[in-house]
Order: C-alpha cells, then structure tokens, then sequence
C-alpha cells in the first residue's frame, strides 16, 4: 500500500540515496535540492517535500509548491520514483495518491500544475494519461507547463 510521509529526523537520511537512472538527470531536482529548496523557498510560496513508500519501503519523492488557501496555485515538482522501483507501475500509482493528497490537504485546491523537460517523453506520456493539459506554455526555464483541474 502506497503511503505518503513527511520528512523527518529519521527518514532524511535515506531520502538522500533515492536517485533516478542516468539518463533521467537532468528531468528533476536530486532530493537534497528538493530539502533545499523546502528551507530557502525560492518562489515566495509554501514549499512542502514529502516521500512516497510501498509499506516500509521508501520508492520516491516529490514536493509540492503552493499559495496557501489558494485555488489554483498549486505545483507538483521534484516527483520522481527511485531507480529501483522503476517499472513497476508506481509512478501512475503514486500520482493518484499525490493528487488524492493534495485535493484532502488544501481542500480549496482545484488545479495542480508541474513542468517538464521537452525531451522528458516518458514523463510527458505520464501525465497526459492522467489527463494533464497544455497550451503549449513554457516557464523561464523553458519547461513546458501543464495543468489537471479538478
């Protein structure tokens, strides 16, 4: 069963040994920049990291960046799945409980947006079949930006 957890004293640690396939560097943040990122707050906005485990095990990662009481200003970043655990389907599995997360967390949410790499093909598949959109939109990073409402 797929749980997310807050990082803690006991957990931090081991965080820091989750890492993607060589060929995904690149596509998102290691965790040590998603924790960074948690404490500096970059982008003015709450900024919470959490980790995904399948029972006792740690899997994966991700944050998420947001305006508290907001409706429509919530982003999903840093999501990745360990590359021990990769095809296995637990980032479809993972997103489902992200967004589950997010809607019983921030109950005035109503749409989740993230970015991806142009070459990041097997994310972009990914999310499209969750049913995220784009405009085509790019951020200054020239990432582009998509968007579920709900």
């Amino acid at each position: 069963m797929l749980r997310i957890v807050e990082f803690d004293k006991d957990n931090w640690e081991e965080a820091l040994e989750l890492t993607v396939t060589k060929e995904q560097q690149g596509y998102m943040p290691p965790v040590s920049e998603s924790l960074a990122a948690a404490y500096i707050k970059p982008w003015d906005e709450a900024l919470d990291p959490y980790l995904i485990y399948d029972g006792d095990v740690m899997i994966g990662t991700f944050y998420i960046s947001y305006t508290p009481d907001s409706k429509d200003n919530y982003w999903l970043g840093g999501f990745f799945i360990d590359k021990n655990y990769q095809r296995k389907g637990y980032g479809k599995k993972s997103l489902i409980q992200i967004v589950d997360f997010i809607k019983t967390k921030h109950l005035k949410s109503e749409q989740l947006y993230l970015t991806i790499v142009h070459s990041n093909h097997i994310a972009r598949k990914l999310y499209e079949s969750f049913g995220f959109k784009t405009d085509g939109k790019v951020n200054k990073y020239d990432e582009v930006i998509y968007c579920l409402k709900w």
